[in-house]
């Protein structure tokens, strides 16, 4: 059967996913489901939306990146979430809380190897190939939202993405109806938990689940920032406030916030 003729038949989706969550649409095509539920987001739009696109045609990935896939061959998911009782200060914690929850769905759905490279890039197969990355803005500052926003290949990847996969190509029998209901269950567990700690990565398992899934710990990494600048050295940890803790190679000890990882060697 060719999985990706068929569209994401909604009331299904409803009807597996309304109740823990507030509102779940999906639309044939948009510019960007992130920006849609930003601007969602500021109207009002509930805690716990969901909003899926078969196409997007601006679709927008981090450091300005662009995000596309033919119709039928990716998941383009994005949730509005509003914390509430969590400072804004822990929402950096978002965007790996999803990573690690769309590593949950992977390795509960197939036997892929699959590992993470910070903050969130989901790296599959033998040769660690790129098959999602996320997006998480902050959505409304009158009241505390984040939109995040998560790509996924799962029956092809776009050809913009060089040296990517999917999950088809390593091998995954799946559907993208069942990824996105495992995917949505998995971050819902994740992030209540998170929030009823109050954004503290320590009062669950949230940054020892992290670590234990986030490859590019203990590898020789660059680490290249929004500014132009770039950094090498081993990547260590992830701190309280999920910034990653790089030991260059004159001993140093520096917190990145944000950048794009390149995994220069294996950790040992």
């Amino acid at each position: 059967m060719n999985r990706t003729a068929h569209p994401l038949d909604i009331d299904a989706l409803r009807a597996a996913l309304i109740g823990p969550w507030a509102q779940v649409d999906v639309v044939e095509r948009t510019g960007s489901t992130n920006a849609d539920l930003v601007a969602a987001a500021a109207q009002g739009a509930p805690d716990r939306t969901v909003l899926v696109a078969e196409f997007q045609e601006s679709g927008r990935g981090r450091l300005t990146r662009s995000w596309s896939s033919a119709p039928g061959t990716a998941l383009m998911v994005s949730v509005l979430l509003r914390p509430v009782g969590v400072s804004p200060s822990r929402f950096g914690w978002l965007p790996l809380l999803a990573g690690l929850s769309l590593l949950d769905t992977v390795r509960e759905l197939t036997a892929v190897p699959a590992g993470l490279k910070w903050p969130n890039d989901l790296l599959i197969g033998a040769q660690q190939r790129k098959a999602a990355g996320i997006l998480a803005e902050v959505a409304d500052s009158v009241r505390p939202a984040v939109v995040i926003g998560m790509g996924i290949n799962v029956h092809a990847s776009p050809p913009e993405q060089a040296g990517a996969s999917s999950l088809t190509a390593e091998g995954a029998d799946i559907d993208r109806a069942t990824l996105l209901v495992t995917l949505l269950n998995r971050l819902l567990e994740r992030e209540a938990a998170w929030r009823e700690g109050s954004g503290d990565p320590d009062l669950t398992r949230l940054r020892a689940d992290y670590r234990a899934g986030c490859v590019s710990l203990g590898s020789e990494v660059r680490v290249e920032l929004p500014g132009g600048a770039s950094f090498t050295g081993i990547a260590e940890d992830v701190d309280r406030d999920g910034r990653l803790l790089l030991l260059d190679a004159a001993g140093h000890r520096r917190a990145v916030a944000a950048g794009d990882v390149v995994h220069l060697r294996p950790a040992d």
